[in-house]
């Protein structure tokens, strides 16, 4: 018997739309994805569907006649396909193919850039969180670079010039780093294949743009990074999810506290454990923290998308994304990656 509570799902045609259903229904809870098939050896979807751990086949017939799928997702644009699937289908297997099928694939490129939008705005509400914090990244190093600057039109001392000269030449650095950061931060994501991400490097990378939240006061930071670990992923998108997390822990803590890093790799697994010391989150919150626009801010200081948006990157790459959290104690976010080896 077959657990009706679950939906396994066979896909026609590694193609473009193929691809796009791949990657929308590994996100789905109560759906398999049991196999992908296509004639052409070298369509795009099929080394989706290794990366995913998801069974291809260039054997068409046998793929339809398998009695494990209950619905035949048909997007090879054949119709003589569809008169295929119709024929030699097990008898409890359902199909959606043609104009359905058509009508399926222009909801899900619309769910796609719906959510690529909801990634942005919550980019973008962050970099207004962030904005008193960047201004005084700016200032601090342009301040010195006119004062410098306005010495050296009096100043006869060749050595002194050339000293005011490369300090100056030091804070435009900074100043450059600063934008450098919050550039790749705010961008949109590249629609991209995934790629082998060094996972202590992008934590690095999402400090130096967490430092920036304005109630910043007395943070330390630890970290446990058990050597190199890398996992295949879009880097941006990485760089979304620990910056919202480390955001939020800063947010726990009111700027003052200790953030703890760990990172290590276990039973073919890559780990990121983001630990804070803040207020913790009430058991009641606890379970819905997860849920799109659900936040415990006050109005007009967070979208409630972040930790939703942050659970569909994980999930999108086979992870998990667990939680401790003890009132009064702090939280505890577990990350766990499937693991790679560095190319």
């Amino acid at each position: 018997m077959f657990d009706r509570e679950r939906t396994s799902i066979g896909i026609l045609g590694a193609g473009i739309g193929g691809k796009a259903l791949l990657e929308l229904f590994t996100l789905f809870p109560g759906v398999d994805v049991i196999g992908i098939a296509d004639s052409n050896e070298t369509a795009p979807a099929l080394e989706c569907a290794h990366q995913k751990n998801v069974p291809v086949s260039q054997d068409i017939l046998c793929f339809i006649e398998r009695n494990d799928i209950d619905l035949i997702m048909n997007v090879t644009g054949d119709p003589t396909i569809d008169d295929l699937v119709s024929t030699h289908k097990h008898a409890k297997t359902e199909i959606l193919g043609g104009a359905g099928s058509n009508i399926f694939w222009n909801l899900i490129q619309q769910n796609t850039r719906i959510q690529a939008q909801l990634f942005q705005a919550e980019k973008l509400s962050g970099l207004g969180t962030f904005a008193s914090g960047i201004a005084h990244d700016i200032n601090n190093p342009l301040y010195v670079m006119v004062g410098l600057a306005e010495n050296i039109l009096e100043e006869q001392d060749i050595e002194v010039i050339r000293e005011q000269a490369q300090t100056i030449i030091d804070a435009g650095k900074r100043i450059q780093m600063t934008c450098r950061n919050i550039t790749q931060y705010a961008r949109a994501a590249n629609r991209m294949d995934p790629v082998n991400v060094e996972l202590t490097h992008a934590l690095d990378e999402a400090i130096k743009i967490a430092q920036y939240a304005p109630i910043l006061q007395d943070l330390t930071v630890v970290k446990h990074y058990a050597g190199p670990i890398n996992a295949l992923a879009n880097p941006e998108e990485l760089l979304q999810v620990f910056v919202n997390l480390f955001t939020n822990a800063i947010h726990a803590m009111k700027g003052k506290g200790t953030l703890t890093l760990s990172s290590w790799a276990e039973n073919g697994s890559a780990k990121i454990s983001i630990a804070d010391t803040g207020c913790g989150i009430p058991s009641e919150s606890l379970e819905k923290i997860f849920e799109p626009f659900f936040t415990t801010r006050p109005s007009g200081e967070g979208t409630g998308l972040g930790l939703h948006n942050v659970r569909d990157i994980i999930k999108k790459y086979h992870g998990t994304l667990a939680v401790e959290s003890l009132v009064g104690k702090g939280t505890t976010f577990l990350i766990q990656l499937p693991a790679t080896l560095a190319h």
